[in-house]
């Protein structure tokens, strides 16, 4: 049975996720079964250069010792066993890695292709750090469990080809030195049951770690401005010290079965010695044979010992499977239709309609209800309302980051819902009011909806958004690479750069997300100037918490609590509406953004403060 949780994450009872998670590899596995089958193949060939080398030895003892033969023809047949089982010996590991590195490989893509299907409410909810650890950790833990499956299975085989060996050979010699299998066999099972939880203890807590350094990282200009490095320190000590703790959880239970693992096959080693130089004495059997059989049961010790290994590789594949199939158990909420539409052509495109729309973050808590806006293609609309009227909600409503809860909203005639995600993301272009820059040249960032564009193109939209100037400037223009999220270049020409790249997309609708409100007020003339080059003939919303932005749109709706209370030109507005004037005197008494709110586009202004005045 499969429930949803509040998170929208799929929640299995044990048995069903159980089976899940290792159905999850199954399937991956199955694509790979000619490469499985080739490095099973090769690890039969070694199995058979192991087995062949104690066989070549009692006969070179037998014949070329006891008999007096030569003992120089049996040597060379040994060393070219030898070889042999070397050769094949790099062939099966190479083929065990080669295959377990693709299945990780091909875990990693689906993982990460999941990851950014998923809705945005979901990212709102989870934490970078548990989602890194999946992509690496858990992910490289699978991947060590997959390259033992070929190992084991060549292991298995020389055990049981080792097995009826020795019975031929000498059956009772031969019960006398396996039977503490029987014994192995149970510890490994009360070895597996038992470090089970330990590991996904350790996994967890590794995903704890991950977490404090990447938001430590990520933050750093926070943590160094408000001189938290020691309060960041001590965060890092606590989970730092809980993987040390578990981790000694773990070592303990490994303490206490592996040593008795290794030990037990060395009983039949030593019982073989001893019952078997009686029956050497005896005449029983030969030299040759006990020289032999001591070496065949050597023979068993390490690959017992893998399966050992195997076990506990298991154990930590399925934690990680665990963790990895909670995130790919998480269905998308937005979705593309069974059959998607597709955006009508022509001149005049870029039409926007938002009918009688409700919607809320929470259910019973709506942060637009009975929401109605009309955009006609190529016009400008502003919308204007106090934090947590739902301006940007609005804005993610047009982008499909989230759907309506009633009502509609249309592109060019056609529902949002009714078009693919892709179609609808390609049709609109946003720059945000916290511009995020990659780790890649100037170039590359402005091109970023288009990595193919021209330089040309790159090069005219940087000249639209009035960045090539300072872009020229830079020590190597636009193959300049910026710094992590572009904290080099200032805020005025990360924002411009962001307008650039929307330019390259060529949306037929832009939203302007606050894209002034990081912008120095002496600057932002220069950001509203490459904002209105940029909106000229294009459809564009424009949210924003200064007047002198606002009034570049030819349309300013005012909203509040989620409805349009006033529509109008700025100056009709500000002649004719006092709340249109209470408005604009808050925002410019006040910061856009109060301290500590988010920075990213995310439900968490809009709904608690929605929430608290509708209260």
């Amino acid at each position: 049975m499969v429930e949803a949780d509040d998170e929208g994450k799929s929640v299995n009872d044990g048995s069903d996720q159980g089976r899940e998670k290792w159905r999850l590899l199954v399937d991956l596995l199955k694509r790979q079964r000619r490469g499985l089958a080739i490095g099973v193949f090769v690890g039969l060939l070694w199995t058979s250069g192991k087995v062949a080398v104690p066989q070549l030895t009692r006969m070179a003892i037998d014949r070329g010792i006891e008999n007096g033969g030569s003992v120089v023809g049996w040597a060379l047949l040994i060393a070219l066993a030898g070889v042999v089982t070397g050769v094949f010996t790099a062939s099966r590991r190479y083929f065990a890695f080669r295959e377990s590195r693709l299945t990780e490989t091909r875990l990693r893509e689906r993982l990460f292709e999941h990851i950014l299907s998923l809705h945005i409410g979901y990212h709102d909810r989870s934490q970078t750090g548990q989602l890194m650890s999946r992509s690496s950790s858990d992910l490289n833990q699978v991947q060590m469990f997959v390259v033992m499956i070929p190992l084991t299975l060549s292991n298995l085989a020389l055990i049981g080809t080792v097995i009826v060996i020795l019975f031929l050979t000498d059956p009772l010699l031969a019960v006398v030195a396996l039977v503490p299998l029987p014994f192995v066999n149970w510890t490994a099972r009360r070895f597996s049951q038992t470090i089970h939880p330990a590991v996904l203890a350790v996994q967890a807590e590794q995903a704890q770690l991950a977490t404090v350094v990447e938001e430590s990282v990520a933050g750093v200009r926070v943590v160094k401005g408000f001189g938290a490095e020691e309060v960041q320190a001590a965060k890092l000590r606590t989970e730092a010290d809980d993987i040390q703790r578990v981790s000694l959880d773990a070592a303990r239970v490994r303490a206490r079965f592996l040593p008795a693992m290794e030990l037990l096959p060395t009983l039949g080693i030593i019982a073989v010695l001893g019952v078997g130089g009686y029956r050497v004495i005896d005449g029983e059997i030969t030299l040759g044979a006990l020289v032999a059989f001591n070496f065949y049961v050597a023979l068993l010790v390490w690959p017992l010992r893998t399966i050992g290994m195997t076990i506990a590789f298991a154990q930590r594949a399925a934690a990680a499977l665990e963790r990895v199939h909670e995130v790919l158990g998480t269905v998308p909420e937005i979705l593309d239709p069974p059959d998607p539409g597709a955006l009508p052509g022509g001149a005049s495109v870029g039409a926007v309609t938002f009918r009688d729309v409700r919607f809320g973050y929470e259910p019973d808590e709506p942060v637009l209800h009975g929401f109605d806006v009309h955009i006609e293609p190529g016009t400008s609309v502003a919308l204007v309302g106090a934090t947590g009227s739902g301006k940007s909600t609005v804005a993610r409503l047009l982008l499909r980051f989230y759907d309506v809860q009633e009502g509609s909203v249309s592109l060019d005639g056609v529902d949002v819902r009714d078009l693919a995600v892709s179609d609808v993301r390609g049709a609109v272009g946003v720059v945000f009011e916290d511009t995020l820059l990659f780790h890649d040249t100037v170039s590359a960032n402005i091109a970023f909806a288009h990595p193919d564009a021209s330089p040309d193109v790159v090069r005219r939209a940087a000249e639209l958004a009035g960045a090539h100037d300072f872009i020229t400037e830079l020590p190597d223009g636009y193959d300049t690479l910026l710094g992590e999220r572009g904290f080099s270049l200032s805020g005025g020409q990360r924002q411009r750069i962001a307008i650039a790249r929307a330019i390259v997309a060529d949306p037929r609708v832009l939203v302007l997300d606050d894209a002034t409100s990081a912008v120095d007020p002496s600057k932002e003339h220069e950001i509203r100037s490459a904002m209105e080059t940029v909106m000229r003939g294009r459809t564009t919303l424009v949210i924003a918490h200064r007047a002198g932005t606002i009034a570049i749109a030819d349309t300013v709706v005012l909203l509040d609590q989620g409805r349009v209370v006033a529509q109008g030109t700025h100056h009709e507005l500000l002649a004719t509406e006092e709340r249109y004037r209470e408005v604009l005197a808050a925002m410019a008494l006040a910061p856009a953004q109060e301290p500590g709110a988010p920075t990213t586009p995310g439900p968490a202004a809009d709904r608690s403060s929605a929430s608290a005045g509708e209260r």
